[in-house]
């Protein structure tokens, strides 16, 4: 297969509005990949390369060379020539990537190079969400729905199952099963307002500690023990004290779902950024000693030869109570939602929570699966101050004591159907600066510089990658910015370079705050 025809269905995707439409071009186009072709075209049409990482970036597309008048590159010596740069290290190893990339754009067409660009930066914008590849993959393949996100859910990696599908149809996806070893999509929880919100949404529910740490999908089997984190990667070098404690248990095969946290010499949650901190640091023994971590467990997907998926939440908390009993986060169970009395020892736990220094309550459903990355009504989370997760879009130089250092942020809500822009891409919804500390500003000016796209005297444009936790009191109207609608008195609670951009908060979930009339008083732009 030809790599101009996934640019060309790229550009398809890209250009139509309708949600069934995009599924239709990237159906036609998965129908043409076959063998080997198949699982790194489903990678590409979701906007990744199918090594996930490759050692190149931004700064391996400078000065590309002109496009090349006629296709001649076929998709596996891409994959090929990706392939070699992913596996490149040492001295030297960083021009020869360099290389690779200009040979292969010196071998596409502008059409072919612009996909090349989008793959090889991570920023493909074609409107084309991971939901919508699944959806895809069912119509190219002629498979119901759920069996495709069902295998999906177990096995975790898409361009696999798309290759079962298009190769081998339901018969196919049903062999797929969980893989101790192999991370998966976490489960997230919607938000609520508040406690009888979330429990109208659940029904009967287990009431358990909003930790604000580091999410982890623990694996093991026998004495090997890995750790990822909720974007799939591998920490386990970093969290010995994790490893140790998954060891001392009395199962020999799990998943298990849960939080890493530091603590404060108190023995309160330390702030997010502490715990994100100490996970990211390579010296390992000397980061240990100073900031300790603490493992809480709140789910299990397997235990010792049985997968627990599908079996109801009180089904999974039985087991993970059996397997690790000294781990299990605290919960309150709500028999009964309409029942006053419950739902008031429910709001006293939650109050008791958040007086010992967590963030707030999840409500989990007794009844519910684990639905491997997706939000619904199973879990939901409920959280005393409104917050969203945006995204960093630009960053204005600061002033005074912030002279050289990026302050003011300009945030944005994603806006998968493009009702501002290209599917996919994000809105704004102001500016803040608030909330920074000396450390976040230091941290937040190096990681942008990383990320930056263009930059003027006062403004620096960066990829759209970095997500923030933003606190505010409300949404107000606002003509200032293109959806209409901007946040009343926004604050940085933490950066979360766990979270993907993926994952931010849509333009619909802002509008679901309540929306005062007035207009605002402009942009924070005063520092």
């Amino acid at each position: 297969m030809l790599l101009s025809e996934i640019a060309a269905a790229s550009e398809a995707v890209s250009a139509a509005s309708a949600r069934r439409e995009k599924i239709a071009l990237l159906a036609a186009c998965l129908r043409q990949a076959s063998g080997s072709d198949a699982p790194v075209v489903a990678a590409w049409l979701s906007g990744r390369t199918f090594q996930r990482r490759t050692g190149l970036g931004w700064a391996s597309l400078r000065s590309a060379p002109p496009p090349a008048p006629q296709p001649t590159l076929s998709v596996r010596e891409v994959d090929d020539a990706l392939a070699r740069a992913s596996l490149l290290t040492g001295p030297g190893s960083s021009g020869e990537r360099q290389q690779i990339v200009h040979s292969l754009m010196a071998a596409a067409t502008a059409p072919e190079q612009r996909l090349l660009s989008g793959l090889i930066s991570g920023e493909l914008r074609q409107g084309a969400a991971a939901g919508l590849i699944v959806d895809a993959v069912a119509k190219a393949a002629e498979v119901p729905l759920a069996a495709v996100r069902r295998a999906l859910a177990v096995h975790g990696d898409l361009p696999d199952v798309a290759a079962a599908a298009l190769e081998g149809g339901a018969d196919s996806l049903n062999a797929f099963q969980l893989s101790v070893g192999r991370a998966l999509a976490p489960m997230l929880a919607a938000p609520a307002p508040e406690l009888g919100a979330a429990l109208s949404k659940t029904g009967p529910a287990g009431v358990e500690w909003k930790l604000d740490g580091v999410r982890v999908q623990i694996h093991r089997r026998a004495e090997e023990v890995a750790v990822f984190t909720r974007t799939l990667d591998d920490i386990t070098a970093r969290v010995p004290e994790v490893v140790q404690a998954v060891r001392a248990l009395g199962v020999g095969e799990a998943i298990l779902d849960g939080e890493v946290i530091a603590t404060t010499a108190s023995g309160r949650p330390a702030p997010f950024q502490v715990t994100s901190a100490r996970v990211a640091r390579r010296d390992v023994e000397s980061a240990r000693a100073a900031t300790p971590l603490g493992l809480t467990l709140f789910d299990a997907l397997h235990v010792d030869g049985d997968d627990l998926i599908d079996q109801p939440g009180s089904a999974r908390r039985t087991r993970l109570e059996a397997a690790a009993p000294e781990l299990v986060v605290p919960r309150h169970v709500v028999e009964d939602p309409a029942d006053e009395g419950e739902v008031a020892r429910a709001e006293a736990f939650a109050a008791d929570t958040l007086a010992r220094g967590h963030e707030g309550v999840v409500v989990k459903s007794l009844a519910s699966a684990y639905t491997m990355g997706r939000r619904g009504a199973g879990w939901v989370k409920v959280k005393p101050r409104i917050t969203l997760d945006l995204v960093v879009l630009a960053a204005e130089w600061g002033h005074g004591r912030r002279t050289g250092k990026l302050s003011n942020l300009h945030l944005g809500a994603r806006d998968p159907e493009g009702e501002y822009g290209p599917p996919g891409g994000f809105v704004m919804l102001g500016k803040t600066f608030k909330g920074l500390t000396d450390q976040m500003l230091a941290w937040q000016t190096e990681k942008l510089r990383e990320l930056t796209e263009k930059e003027s005297r006062w403004v620096v444009q960066v990829r759209p990658e970095l997500v923030v936790e933003i606190a505010f009191d409300g949404v107000q109207r606002s003509p200032r910015y293109p959806a209409g609608l901007a946040l009343r008195f926004a604050r940085v609670l933490a950066h979360r370079p766990d979270k993907a951009a993926a994952e931010a908060d849509t333009i619909t979930t802002v509008r679901s705050h309540h929306v005062v009339e007035e207009e605002d008083t402009g942009p924070e732009t005063a520092e």
